[in-house]
């Protein structure tokens, strides 16, 4: 590659070709279950709700279903816009409540996406409150400076007889 070659690539064709990355390697394991358009736009994707599918991956048998506003638009296509901070959430069991071979922590991060192109992320925290045998599920959105007091939580009741492992 000359010099010249690369004089004619753009600073924009070098931050679509990372944001393209960026989305590519930054989402975390879900299932679409649906969605609805909020918002008509006339070029790229419309605004809508999106409601995704996350299996919990420590604990089998429970999966939350997370909903969230997605910017369309010409941004909102090429991953360029930030998504709000609202998201709601709601765990169910949806089959045998099992844990792997490890025990939980007291709280961790189940998992996060990206909602903009660097700065902002969606997070579940699970959390468990061993007096109630109870899985609980905390949504928010969080930013590198500042994040939002946005927040949804939901709990999930282990039956009686399966104890929580806790470390």
């Amino acid at each position: 590659m000359t010099l010249s070659s690369v004089q004619r690539f753009k600073p924009s064709h070098y931050a679509l070709a990372v944001a393209l990355l960026l989305t590519a390697c930054s989402r975390a394991s879900s299932e679409q279950v649906g969605a609805v358009d909020t918002v008509f736009k006339f070029l790229g994707p419309d605004h809508k709700i999106v409601v995704d599918a996350y299996d919990d991956p420590k604990v089998s048998g429970v999966t939350c279903y997370v909903s969230r506003a997605k910017t369309g638009g010409i941004k909102g296509g090429l991953g360029l816009a930030e998504d709000k901070a609202e998201a709601s959430i709601a765990c169910r069991q949806t089959g045998p409540i099992s844990f792997g071979a490890k025990p939980l922590d007291k709280q961790e991060e189940m998992f996060s996406e990206r909602i903009s192109l660097i700065f902002k992320k969606l997070r579940v925290i699970r959390m468990v409150d061993s007096k109630r045998n109870t899985l609980v599920y905390l949504t928010y959105s969080d930013r590198i400076i500042e994040g939002s007091p946005q927040n949804s939580v939901t709990a999930v009741p282990v039956p009686a007889g399966t104890v929580i492992p806790v470390k």
